[in-house]
């Protein structure tokens, strides 16, 4: 999205005048579902739209029905202008900022390392103001600076955390799936295939996404076809740039075809970007025809209500296009109940400040940032730290005394903050030299300083990494190294030292701290993501052993020399020798890597069992004759859609015993491997996973399913998933357990 967020977009009102005629008339919505529709035109206070028990199609189609054709291109936009007549006045559609000093948690980056992680609401979340944005891309490449906003490179993990946090941020109610009521609209976004903004002059309004039909289906929209089926998302928000020549937000085969049915809205300028920018019509007419008949229905801007009705003049598109599209909008405004009489008498019509920064919600958001934090290295065993041991704390680094930079991107002005510095400061004494001003650390720096107050103190903790000048919209990197002279401060303070010294990354992508896992001197290694308001406190807990990191990777950290030979515009998944590519993602990379997806250690040691062994031979029923196709060398497969799925799912029952000393939590990971590496399907992809807390000393049982055709398919090189049939690899940590399909006719 551009400089205008969409966190209210969705809030498009017709006019306060609209509402208040159906308060007005509020009795209205008790006189039946077929009068109060088929009445269409009862006057004021008993328009058809105004009853709330009719299906909200019908009542969309009827409040669109009174609107002249002039009154409605003005709604296709993010700004609705003023309707004389009835009596409304303009609106604007974006707001840059969220509800006032809302509670920031950590961002979906730093979510993602927990597997469950409670700042995806799920079963009680706390109200809108509490939760961070959350893209549904997964992350392709680690120099993009929107990856902080995405789950992690997993398109698995990216789908079920996107769905699991639309249900809680919706959480319908009353209705049939995908016309119910909403407590709030969700809009998963990008969609597809953006994950480039700006890079070495490749920016995000002209890329073309050269994109194969085996990486859109088994990567790419994998999580977006998970927001629409188990989410039951409101809206999906297409992107900037093109796919394959055409532009996401014209392309009828990604959004009617695909997306059938549901609100489209565009990212803020995208109509304009297809026509100016990337000159894919000719006219503004065209574009304007071209994107609603692709199924588009929400302009993020101007450009459809300022070309509409000319475009209809020409005969470009019909009234039929713009009431289409036109409907879809406000059946999303009434199953928010705007439509529905006083908003004060509307089930969540009564939160309001006193809702905001509960002392709920900074539980959970300390809770959040603990549990994101993942300890990648902890030589000797030198964490946690010991009060009784360590009094004073030299705390250094460009980020030692960050705020605003724990909150990410796309985020409102929290209502407290807890640094690192304040943070560990509640702990020990602190002696406090930053050694770099800011993340950049460029030109004379007093780094001699911060290696000064290592020298005297018990322990030196530092905290380095980007920030939202390195990493953000429209800002992609060009290397994975520290900027500028972060990477000399870390070793010249680590050699002074006198202590045992803790290195904090905080970031949203991945940095190449090669140089620090092999510094004998650095003895332990935490990345705190961008972990929200209470960051600095989590990072401090877990530090001084009050939290036990659990936390794991939920991206491949890559060497530099990756990036060095794999440009940012190659969207290629899959590794092609013949041509030196190595792939993306731990799915189909099996190059060297400084840290790997699914890495992160514990203060405790778990050990983990088949309590229960998956069945060795499991028959994949097909609908009338076998018919097996060629995936590979020596592969068979079959189509997942001839395939009879219902009930096809292998039990995984793991027993993980907590070994060590300290209670802690622990997220078994099951990986799924082919019959053959080699060909086009992943290496290996997760197919379950599940965290829970296990006591020291005690037990616990954890059971998972894996779905065989959702989780054990691949898509073939004409974008159809397949099973493939043999020797399946079930892999947990060190278990390995072998799982042969067969296929069976099913008449």
């Amino acid at each position: 999205m551009s400089s205008k967020p969409f966190s209210l977009l969705l809030l498009l009102l017709l006019s306060a005048a609209i509402l208040l005629r159906c308060a007005a008339g509020a009795g209205a919505a008790g006189s039946g579902a077929a009068r109060g529709v088929r009445n269409a035109r009862r006057g004021p206070g008993g328009d058809a739209f105004c009853d709330a028990r009719a299906p909200v199609r019908e009542r969309a189609r009827d409040l669109v029905a009174r609107l002249t054709r002039a009154e409605k291109v003005r709604l296709l936009g993010d700004g609705a202008a003023a309707v004389p007549r009835w009596g409304s006045q303009s609106t604007s559609g974006g707001r840059r900022r969220s509800t006032a000093s809302p509670t920031r948690v950590p961002g979906s980056a730093s979510a993602a390392p927990s597997p469950a992680p409670p700042a995806s609401p799920r079963s009680s979340p706390p109200p809108p103001p509490s939760t961070p944005p959350s893209g549904s891309s997964s992350a392709r490449d680690p120099r993009w600076g929107r990856g902080q906003e995405t789950p992690g490179e997993d398109p698995i993990v990216a789908a079920r955390y996107a769905a699991a946090y639309v249900r809680g941020l919706q959480q319908p109610y009353g209705g049939s799936p995908g016309h119910s009521r909403l407590k709030l609209a969700a809009c998963c976004k990008h969609y597809t295939a953006y994950d480039l903004d700006n890079w070495k002059g490749h920016n995000r309004y002209q890329f073309n996404a050269i994109v194969s039909k085996q990486d859109l289906e088994d990567t790419f929209n994998v999580p977006f076809k998970a927001c629409v089926e188990e989410g039951q998302v409101a809206s999906v928000m297409c992107s900037y740039n093109q796919i394959n020549g055409v532009p996401s937000c014209a392309d009828p085969n990604l959004l009617s075809g695909t997306v059938r049915g549901l609100y489209i809205v565009s990212d803020c300028d995208s109509v304009g970007v297809l026509y100016g920018a990337q000159r894919f019509t000719h006219t503004p007419e065209d574009a304007v025809a071209v994107t609603l008949k692709a199924g588009l229905d929400l302009d993020c801007g101007p450009f459809l209500s300022k070309h509409a009705e000319s475009a209809v003049q020409q005969g470009k598109i019909s009234d039929a296009d713009i009431d289409a599209a036109l409907i879809h909008t406000i059946m999303v405004q009434m199953r928010l109940g705007m439509f529905d009489g006083e908003p004060s008498k509307q089930p969540f019509g009564n939160l309001g400040p006193r809702d905001v920064c509960t002392q709920a919600h900074q539980d959970l958001a300390l809770q959040a940032a603990r549990q994101g934090i993942v300890l990648l290295d902890n030589d000797r065993g030198i964490l946690p730290l010991s009060r009784d041991r360590v009094r004073t704390v030299a705390v250094v680094g460009p980020n030692s005394d960050a705020t605003l930079t724990m909150i990410g991107n796309y985020a409102g002005n929290p209502c407290r903050f807890t640094s690192p510095l304040q943070g560990i400061g509640r702990y020990v004494n602190t002696i406090h030299q930053k050694g770099c001003t800011n993340v950049a650390c460029v030109g004379n720096q007093p780094i001699e300083a911060a290696a000064g107050a290592a020298r005297v103190a018990d322990a030196t903790i530092m905290i380095v990494g980007l920030d939202q000048s390195a990493e953000t919209e429209a800002l992609d990197r060009v290397s994975l190294l520290l900027p500028g002279r972060q990477q000399e401060l870390v070793s010249k303070v680590a050699a002074a030292a006198r202590g045992p010294v803790v290195l904090v990354l905080m970031c949203g992508g991945p940095v190449d701290v090669t140089f620090a896992k092999s510094d004998l001197k650095i003895g332990a290694i935490l990345w705190a993501g961008y972990p929200g308001q209470a960051g600095g406190a989590a990072i401090a807990d877990v530090i001084f052993g009050a939290y036990n990191p659990s936390g794991k990777l939920p991206v491949t950290w890559y060497p530099e020399e990756y990036v060095d030979t794999v440009p940012m515009t190659d969207m290629a998944m899959r590794p092609d020798p013949a041509r030196g590519y190595p792939g993306r993602s731990y799915r189909f990379y099996t190059g060297p890597v400084v840290y790997p997806f699914g890495h992160g250690l514990s203060y405790t040691r778990f050990a983990q069992s088949l309590a229960e062994p998956p069945p060795a031979l499991l028959a994949v029923p097909v609908r009338g004759r076998p018919r097996l196709n060629s995936t590979g060398p020596g592969w068979a497969a079959v189509r997942v859609d001839r395939a009879r799925c219902e009930g096809l799912v292998i039990p995984v029952h793991v027993d993980v015993a907590n070994v060590g000393g300290r209670d802690g939590a622990h997220t078994v990971l099951v990986y799924s491997s082919p019959p053959q590496r080699g060909g086009s399907a992943p290496g290996k992809q997760l197919v379950a996973f599940e965290k829970v807390h296990v006591a020291a000393g005690g037990r616990v049982r954890v059971e998972v399913g894996v779905d065989v055709c959702r989780d054990m398919s691949f898509a073939d090189v004409s974008g159809v998933r397949r099973i493939p049939i043999g020797d399946h690899s079930i892999q947990i940590g060190d278990l390995l357990h072998s799982v042969s399909l067969t296929v069976q006719a099913h008449v």
